[in-house]
């Protein structure tokens, strides 16, 4: 069970704050989020059932919202220490990176500011088969292979409906390398490549890395005309990151993400010139027509989390620091490198309650008046957490 409040000063210069408040401005924003979540494993022979379902509430200076999800609900069929078979939604945990997975061909995208938090499935089956060899130094080999239907009421998000989609998994564990090569195709989205790995080069020192390939691709940009376009080309995304723990308990990840399928500097100028020309036209006749259509183009790609082109991210945590119980600290970092802007987070997390959480959280996104972060509808938030499990 969790509850969190949050408060937030809005970036009232800001392109997206503009979007979001044009006819009614605000300066601060407040919410409060009440959520339970269930996680369960039932057992029966061969057979394994699990779910993980979450509910919330939502009260803002705006409206209430509340709503129920089932993330995960599957059976986990094992007939033989060899072959695995399950049915229903699940969260497939495909890549080996932490704050982005560019080879998650089926899986929804990760939100790099918290991405440990539970994230909904997709409803598919899907098969396991794994052999391993001793004495040799090719020890395992794993294939999955999954089906993945889009139908009206089943995977609506996941593309054009009236398909069922395949995607293919073959790990290898070599000389304790681990690495994947996966393959997905379907007329929901087109289809794609990736391959993935990690090692531990000493017992504390982690590397891994992700490379997706998509022949085809389409993606929606603003020419300089300011018309929406429709474009297809070729993708090619990467992820190199490590992970690093220090004789002090200090964990280290920070992770390269290039994001082919993000915007550039300029394409993303357009878009903010749009909106700047759409507040002007509001301020001056009341006339709304810029605003609907900047609106549109937001919603289609460029209001999505980390679309631009090159991203670093950084996390630091440190164990019960000079001896503190149950307190870790740490901050974490995503910049922007194409145009230098950031958002800074520093956290507390105090476990020292039988079953409780607590964490604290302070965000700071700064950058120039027409880079990514600096365009966020909000400038800073404080976020204070506190959970309970049962």
């Amino acid at each position: 069970m969790e509850m969190k409040g949050e408060h937030m000063d809005i970036n009232e210069q800001g392109a997206f704050a503009w979007l979001d408040a044009y006819q009614r401005p605000r300066s601060t924003s407040d919410r409060a989020t009440g959520t339970i979540q269930l996680e369960g494993n039932f057992n029966k022979s061969i057979v394994d059932f699990n779910w993980l379902i979450q509910a919330y509430g939502q009260q803002d200076q705006r409206q209430w919202a509340n709503d129920a999800v089932i993330f995960d609900a599957y059976a986990s069929i094992k007939p033989t220490p060899l072959a695995t078979l399950e049915l229903g939604k699940k969260v497939f945990k495909w890549g080996k990176g932490y704050a982005w997975n560019p080879v998650g061909f089926i899986d929804r995208v990760k939100d790099p500011n918290n991405p440990e938090e539970a994230m909904e499935g997709y409803t598919g089956v899907g098969l396991d088969l794994i052999k391993s060899y001793a004495a040799s130094p090719l020890q395992t080999v794993a294939l999955t292979a999954v089906a993945l239907p889009v139908w009206r009421g089943v995977n609506e998000d996941f593309g054009a409906e009236g398909n069922i989609n395949l995607a293919s998994k073959l790990y290898l564990l070599y000389r304790d390398i681990d690495i994947d090569c996966i393959f997905f195709t379907g007329n929901s989205r087109t289809t794609r490549y990736g391959v993935d790995f990690s090692t531990n080069l000493a017992s504390n020192f982690e590397i891994h890395g992700e490379l997706a390939h998509i022949p085809r691709q389409k993606r929606k940009v603003l020419t300089t005309a300011q018309t929406v376009e429709t474009q297809w080309f070729a993708e090619t995304s990467y992820l190199l990151g490590f992970r690093y723990l220090s004789k002090h308990d200090i964990t280290s990840i920070i992770e390269y993400y290039h994001n082919d399928h993000g915007y550039t500097v300029e394409e993303f100028e357009r878009f903010y010139d749009l909106v700047a020309q759409a507040n002007d036209l509001y301020a001056r006749t009341g006339d709304t027509s810029l605003y609907q259509r900047a609106n549109q183009v937001a919603r289609g790609a460029y209001g999505q989390p980390q679309s631009g082109r090159n991203y670093l991210y950084v996390r630091v945590t440190q164990k019960e620091p000079f001896d503190v119980l149950y307190f870790t600290p740490g901050c974490t970092a995503i910049v922007n490198l194409d145009d230098e802007s950031f958002s800074l987070s520093p956290e507390a997390v105090y476990t020292g309650l039988t079953n409780w959480e607590i964490k604290l959280r302070f965000s700071l996104l700064h950058g120039s008046a027409v880079s990514e972060f600096g365009e966020k509808i909000n400038k800073n938030k404080v976020e204070l957490r506190i959970r309970y499990f049962f």
